[in-house]
């Protein structure tokens, strides 16, 4: 029985993808860690640290040695962590050069390498699903530039948009988090080697020449400095994982309340019995918008552990480092789940743009009443255009009829516009302001 959702063969594939928990699995992990211990015996042997034939048959023969999972498992319950059990095996079964395996390194040498590693893999994942995403909006806000809908504050119907302003909005955080991670890199891809206390003292003279070509080796940045307990780096990139998680449970929202029945104007895509439900036949349930909440709510929470673990003491925690074992596969997990919700729903987006009239024509006009009020204002002040058509609201709420109607008997408005101008300022569609310019801006600027 799994214990959890990223375990479970029900919702493994429903709150994350298989292709990042990949990135994340025990076999990428140790993968990760030999692959550090061989950029490390690599870069030894060619500053002359070890002997190079020692270095070559570690980078021969590391990578097909077969790990004997079960002891591996019991020695890292017994140390804590599982290097000093990999380090022993790997030197067991690497005869002579076994000896200069984990040459002046530390465990956490070893650990934070192999998790930049997996890191750089899952960012990939994630800047390509964050590019389709990107396009599926762009898509959507060049095909409703000019589609007019109700634009909603407090809940409350305000005044018109257009359904690709609100997608170019969305557009707009999209492309802001593909900016984010590009500049996230160079600090975040960054190799750790410092040895028991940050110092590299067991490397002598040849220390920094040593993590200058194990950098290189692994194609990663090279430190200035340890960064044993300065975590802001994969901190960081969680807090990234949030913002882009945050972004798409907010589509997610907003395409849940467009759904709903009242409004009706946007549909997940159809698929028989997708958000069915056990006992109501005509149920359509937003489930990939759900799940986009869902998912945004648990990364918020492991950015707070993140944050939490940056307060680490002296040189070399005791305890914070263990939080990220936690909270950073969760989160790249979450969010690879998140933006594969978010591209199947956008790309297959339903939008009905007559139930967007039908629902802007709800209020009988009053979605037009700053309209009507500033088109007044040049004829009477701004103050008393306010008032007459604040009165002419509350009128047309009372007897439930049109804000045009309302006005067109009024003296004072008669005298002002005549009816067919003042037709014109009672349609939403003629007050969109600067809403296709701006998506214009939003889609032109794109790199892609």
């Amino acid at each position: 029985m799994a214990s959890t959702v990223f375990d479970s063969d029900i919702f493994k594939d429903v709150f994350g993808t298989a292709e990042m928990r990949a990135v994340f699995s025990d076999d990428s992990t140790l993968q990760a860690y030999v692959r550090a211990e061989v950029a490390l015996a690599v870069a030894q042997g060619r500053v002359g640290v070890i002997p190079a034939n020692a270095a070559a048959a570690i980078a021969a023969k590391a990578g097909e040695v077969a790990l004997d999972r079960d002891q591996l498992k019991s020695d890292a319950e017994n140390v804590g962590y599982p290097i000093v059990g990999l380090v022993k095996q790997l030197s067991a079964k690497l005869g002579e050069a076994g000896r200069y395996v984990h040459w002046g390194a530390t465990t956490q040498d070893i650990m934070d390498t192999a998790v930049v590693l997996q890191v750089r893999e899952a960012l990939n994942l994630v800047e390509r699903d964050l590019a389709a995403v990107g396009a599926a909006l762009a898509t959507l806000a060049q095909r409703y530039r000019d589609t007019p809908m109700a634009g909603r504050t407090h809940l409350q119907q305000a005044l018109p948009i257009t359904f690709g302003q609100k997608a170019a909005i969305w557009l707009s955080m999209i492309d802001r988090h593909r900016e984010r991670l590009r500049q996230l890199r160079p600090r975040v891809l960054v190799a750790q080697l410092g040895g028991a206390a940050g110092t590299l003292a067991s490397l002598g003279d040849k220390a920094l020449d040593v993590r200058r070509a194990y950098a290189e080796e692994l194609s990663l940045a090279e430190p200035d400095i340890t960064w044993h307990v300065a975590r802001d780096g994969l901190v960081e990139t969680v807090q990234l994982l949030g913002l882009i998680t945050g972004s798409l449970g907010k589509i997610g929202f907003d395409v849940m309340l467009m759904m709903a029945t009242e409004l009706g104007e946007v549909f997940e895509p159809f698929a028989s019995h997708r958000g069915a439900s056990s006992t109501m036949p005509q149920k359509r349930n937003p489930i990939s918008s759900e799940i986009l909440v869902a998912n945004a709510k648990a990364v918020r929470q492991q950015a707070g552990l993140m944050l939490d673990a940056m307060i680490q003491d002296f040189e070399r925690a005791t305890g914070p480092w263990h939080i990220e074992w936690i909270a950073l596969p969760e989160s790249f997990i979450l969010t690879a789940g998140a933006l594969a919700q978010a591209k199947f729903m956008l790309e297959g987006l339903v939008v009905d743009p007559q139930r967007m009239r039908l629902n802007l024509e709800a209020t009988g006009g009053l979605i037009v009443a700053e309209a009507v009020m500033m088109g007044l204002a040049p004829h009477m002040g701004r103050q008393q255009a306010h008032d007459v058509v604040y009165d002419a609201c509350r009128e047309a709420l009372s007897k439930k009829t049109t804000l045009f109607d309302v006005l067109d008997r009024l003296p004072a408005v008669k005298q002002a516009l005549d009816s067919a101008a003042l037709k014109r300022l009672c349609d939403p569609a003629n007050y969109l302001g600067a809403a296709a310019a701006m998506t214009d801006a939003v889609i032109a600027r794109r790199k892609d």
